[in-house]
């Protein structure tokens, strides 16, 4: 194969080259776009009409369990099942990416584009041991879309181009795509933009402060095809100049990252192989924007981190017989880390050094898997995974902004401490999973297992040291005002989950369906938190400390054929419902940015080259709140959008309303609206987007 591939490459260097080659084919260009059917259409429909911001986590919005954190513009946090951020292992083309900012403003979705992606899963509570250890909320995959290559020797250029405008705060975003390839060999490039200012809120059009963002992304994707056998090297580069936080006291004034993935994939005659191998440099920068006081050499409070992510994975799938398969796999993930504060000029706070928050931490995961997969008759298959994974971690000795004076002299005697402390932690975790799926019928099955999972704390809830108010104001990645500490004596949580998914459909499984989805957790050693000080403003000092703690759920799935004629088109209905109620068994408060009751109304319809929508939302009030973190109340709202789609040809333009009726609300798991606070004098919750206008169009050629 690598000979293969060394020949192939010369051939690709001399073409590069402008060398003559006597049997160069002529090229084809994909210029006969197909017209999408009225499912395609449908399908489409559903997908696109949540893109309305540069945010990949809207993708998700309707998967069973799924929520978000209100941060950035493209960076909310995931939510399962009342499982968030780090509780979730969450893969981009098969590497794990973590946030690697004291206020997670970079998320592992932030780092691709909406448009760049191909699938988007998100699976809640009992998930395979291959698809992740070190987690105890589920698993998020996000794949990128797929080398393309030509039927025959031909040359093949392909490519489309996408614009987008949103009423409400101006936003606008252009991403497109071209392809070069053969046979055997694919070269893509993929770019995009996106950008807007605040957005206004409903009926009162009060804007919503700190909610601007400014967006770059790149990738280059070689692809290469031999029989069984292919590979893929992505390589790619993320520029977010800035990006306003309108829920935390900073915002992101520049963050660069640059990446490179390979992935080999390859089939025998006794199974697959799957490998990938990562490396990605994070660099971060916060401050203030002008929103809330701008950031100079003399005002706000600049933060920088510098991350570095390299890892690999192995994955192999055995048959053993026709009705029985193993699993194994092994993979490495390292996290290298640093975060400093360099010193505000003519500030007797903040300065006159470097005050080192993470001095070259680090977090080294390994981790092993077997799986047995068995189909005992053709409606009865199990599954029973085992995982082991070592997270080791450490960090070197810290410093305040000065280590004399009234003002730093809770982080200078802080700073003391830690450095006395013996720092290495190593953590020996291991997960089970154990799932039966049962055809009980050909109209009705039913799924049902039970999974423990464990998850290690992050560097920042084990190591962030500070103990002045201001710094450990600093840190703290939940929108709500409080200060965090860290706690190297943390445990890692095992939480134990049994869940059913019961399904009706009907016998073609096109017409009808209904999945209902019950589950418990329970956690042991939950990282939630321990007050210690109220500040002035009203908010807290916590500690990250270990407690008990149970969550528990529905989670509703349905839709309806309604018609498909020649006469009248598709029309489809589809209802959806999650709820969960989570309480820390310490504290007996409620677990923090829990989702109250929530669900949707759509009704979609396609008809020759048009495809319309209709779709409610529905929102509880949230009532049952975190009390030590001061989670405020929100009421309950109901959201009305509406939207189509027009296909000719090679084109296809979309137009929605979002927020028709322009309803104000507040977002349940938006934290509190800090920017907004100077100017108001008052906190309040986060309000949401108010109505706007969207206009997409796209090409393919």
């Amino acid at each position: 194969m690598i000979s293969i591939i060394a020949r192939r490459l010369s051939r690709c260097a001399l073409l590069a080259c402008g060398c003559t080659i006597p049997t160069l084919p002529i090229p084809a260009y994909a210029a006969d776009v197909q017209a999408p059917t009225q499912e395609e259409l449908i399908t489409v429909n559903a997908a696109r009409h949540r893109i309305n911001s540069a945010d990949t986590t809207d993708l998700l919005r309707n998967d069973l369990g799924f929520s978000a954190y209100s941060a950035g513009g493209i960076s909310a946090l995931p939510v399962l099942n009342g499982m968030a951020d780090d509780r979730i292992a969450t893969f981009i083309d098969g590497m794990r990416l973590s946030a690697g900012c004291p206020n997670h403003m970079n998320p592992a979705m932030s780092y691709i584009d909406p448009d760049a992606v191909s699938s988007a899963s998100a699976i809640a509570g009992i998930t395979s041991v291959k698809d992740g250890g070190d987690s105890t909320g589920g698993t998020i995959s996000i794949t990128r879309k797929a080398p393309v290559f030509s039927k025959s020797s031909k040359l093949l250029i392909t490519g489309e181009a996408r614009g987008t405008y949103r009423s409400n705060g101006g936003g606008s975003g252009a991403s497109g795509s071209i392809t070069v390839a053969n046979d055997w060999i694919s070269l893509r490039y993929t770019g995009s933009y996106a950008h807007a200012s605040n957005y206004h809120t409903g009926g009162t059009e009060r804007q919503v402060l700190s909610t601007s963002y400014l967006t770059f992304n790149h990738a280059v994707i070689l692809g290469i095809k031999h029989e069984t056998q292919t590979f893929t090297l992505t390589a790619g580069q993320q520029d977010t100049p800035y990006e306003g936080f309108p829920n935390q006291y900073m915002d992101l004034t520049n963050n660069r990252s640059t990446f490179v993935n390979g992935k080999y994939t390859n089939t025998f005659h006794w199974g697959t192989v799957e490998a990938n191998a990562f490396w990605q440099r994070v660099s971060h920068a916060m401050n203030m924007l002008s929103d809330k006081g701008g950031h100079s050499e003399t005002e706000g409070m600049p933060m920088n981190t510098d991350q570095r992510t390299a890892g690999y994975s192995l994955k192999s799938t055995i048959q053993l017989s026709a009705s029985h398969t193993i699993g194994i796999g092994s993979a490495f993930e390292h996290n290298g880390l640093n975060d400093w504060w360099p010193p505000l000029l003519a500030s007797m706070m903040m300065g006159p050094n470097t005050f080192h928050n993470i001095n070259h931490g680090h977090r080294n995961h390994l981790g092993h898997y077997a799986e047995w997969n068995a189909h005992w008759t053709s409606r009865l298959s199990t599954e029973l995974g085992l995982r082991s994974d070592i997270i080791m971690m450490n960090t070197g000795p810290v410093s305040p902004y000065s280590w004399v004076g009234m003002m730093n002299m809770a982080d200078a005697m802080a700073a003391k401490r830690f450095n006395t402390l013996d720092r290495r932690r190593t953590d020996y975790n291991f997960d089970i999973t154990a799932l039966a799926h049962w055809n009980a019928s050909d109209m009705f099955s039913i799924e049902g297992g039970y999974a423990r999972k464990t998850r290690s704390p992050n560097l920042y809830e084990r190591y962030a040291w500070g103990r002045g108010a201001m710094t450990m104001q600093m840190i703290g990645w939940f929108g709500d005002g409080n200060g965090y500490v860290g706690n190297p004596n943390l445990t890692p949580e095992i939480a134990n989950t049994i869940s059913t998914t019961l399904h009706w459909h009907d016998k073609s499984g096109q017409l009808w369906e209904l999945q209902f989805q019950p589950y418990f957790t329970y956690t042991h050693h939950y990282i939630n938190v321990t007050p210690l000080t109220t500040l002035s403003n009203g908010r807290r000092t916590l500690i990250f400390a270990n407690h008990d703690a149970q969550s528990y759920g529905i989670n509703n799935n349905a839709f309806i054929q309604l018609w498909n004629t020649d006469h009248y088109g598709k029309a489809v209905f589809h209802a959806h419902l999650n709820w969960v109620r989570g309480q820390d068994l310490v504290t007996h408060a409620g677990l923090y940015q829990q989702m109250p009751a929530n669900g949707s109304l759509r009704f979609q319809e396609a008809y020759g080259a048009w495809s319309a929508y209709t779709e409610l939302t529905l929102v509880k009030k949230k009532s049952t709140v975190d009390l030590l973190r001061g989670e405020p109340h929100t009421p309950g709202y109901a959201l009305l959008d509406f939207g189509g789609t027009y296909h000719w040809r090679a084109f296809t333009l979309e137009g929605s309303i979002e927020n028709l009726m322009n309803q104000h609300y507040f977002l349940p798991l938006g934290g509190l609206s800090f920017g907004d606070y100077d100017h108001t004098g008052f906190l309040s919750p986060l309000p949401g987007l108010g109505r706007s206008f969207n206009l997409s169009l796209s090409a393919k050629f």
